[in-house]
């Protein structure tokens, strides 16, 4: 990103540092890892660079501030069924998922073994509940869980899943929450912009990132409908649920990026096509493969499949060897050797859990894309079966 800066007023030039410009000749396949930066947020963020006023202060730069963060809490509530009240902005969906765990007044929680990763480390006493092998939450094991559970309990259920872009049956999930008098968290962080959401649909919190929709890293908001005990103290920003003086240009970046969540969702059917055009391609390639969640209702843009005999290591260095960037699962675990929990909670053995690998697409895919995947990836696949 470059933005050129006037000068000050008394005349002297400011040095500006320009970002590299992205590697073009790359094939980018990681979105749900990071989404390249929308040019219409570039645009937005530029244009925010002036406003320098903390939006506490009560004078004029203090209110221009102000605004553009409070413009930005009110796009984001329009497109995911929220009131602006309810959202509290956060350094990105990990603190929104903290936040909402430990945050709330619970005396239990059910989680599901799917979640991200920041969602299990919150809840270290809870009760984990699996999955099918499809991927979906195991609804009779949540109902199970619900009956013996001390009240008050929070249910935290994902709304699609960051490695196999599975997505859950959150009006079941919520109906059988609701029934038992419980609370719902929803992780919403791989979801917008990708599927509709909806806040109003009786979730109690929601945790959201700017950065997988095209905004800028480090900025995440938590919607949250309730009492909350704020994790980050000291100041009385946020409606003193989250203190510290609010990421204005990251907001900002947010709320362009959520004006664009009609765009994006309009798009998925031409990245549907193209995902289902690698997939069909991967099964030509390699007929061993795996699919994971090949039979359930997924993000239009993932796929998650594995390759005996090679590790996910080995195919991603492989493949970024030859310019293509895809991933082995969650690039919040990407250095780790251990299989994927996503994997394992769908009974997946940790063998097999150890050769899989991410493919996300997004709006600069092109099926050239595809093609330079296919072309780096089936040696790896020829070489598999021989």
């Amino acid at each position: 990103m470059s933005c050129d800066r006037p000068k000050n007023a008394s005349g002297t030039g400011f040095l500006v540092l320009k970002a590299p410009m992205a590697d073009t000749a790359r094939t980018y396949l990681d979105y749900n890892a990071t989404a390249p930066l929308l040019p219409q947020v570039e645009a937005a963020v530029c244009e925010s660079l002036g406003a320098f006023g903390n939006p506490s202060s009560v004078h004029g730069s203090g209110r221009g501030a102000r605004a553009l963060v409070e413009d930005a809490r009110e796009h984001i509530a329009a497109h995911t069924g929220a009131s602006a009240a309810e959202i509290i902005f956060t350094s990105g969906g990990t603190e929104a998922n903290v936040l909402a765990l430990k945050g709330g007044n619970y005396a239990s929680m059910i989680v599901a073994g799917i979640e991200h990763a920041s969602v299990l480390a919150s809840a270290p006493g809870a009760v984990i509940i699996g999955a099918t092998a499809q991927g979906i939450v195991d609804l009779n094991a949540l109902e199970d869980a619900l009956k013996s559970a001390p009240r008050p309990v929070l249910v935290a259920v994902m709304l699609a899943n960051n490695e196999t872009g599975v997505l859950q049956p959150l009006d079941a999930v919520v109906a059988l929450a609701k029934s038992y008098g419980a609370f719902v968290h929803c992780d919403a962080v791989q979801a917008l912009g990708k599927v509709p959401v909806d806040f109003s649909a009786g979730m109690d919190s929601m945790s959201l990132s700017a950065h997988k929709i095209g905004g800028l890293k480090g900025v995440g908001a938590l919607i949250f409908r309730g009492d909350l005990n704020a994790q980050i103290t000291g100041g009385g920003q946020e409606r003193r649920r989250r203190a510290g003086t609010e990421n204005v240009v990251g907001i900002v970046s947010f709320g362009a990026a959520a004006r664009e969540v009609p765009r994006l969702l309009a798009d998925i059917p031409r990245v549907r096509a193209l995902r289902d055009s690698l997939e069909s391609k991967v099964r030509a390639a390699a007929p061993q493969a795996n699919i994971y969640g090949e039979g359930a209702a997924r993000l239009a843009n993932t796929s998650c499949f594995s390759l005996a005999n090679v590790s996910s290591e080995t195919q991603v260095m492989r493949l970024d060897l030859a310019g293509v960037s895809i991933s082995a699962g969650s690039a919040c675990s990407s250095g780790k050797i251990a299989p994927s929990h996503v994997l394992l909670a769908m009974g997946v053995n940790a063998a097999e859990a150890k050769t899989a690998v991410r493919v996300s697409l997004g709006w600069t895919t092109a099926e050239a894309d595809i093609t330079r995947f296919i072309e780096a990836w089936q040696p790896l696949a020829f070489n598999a079966a021989a």
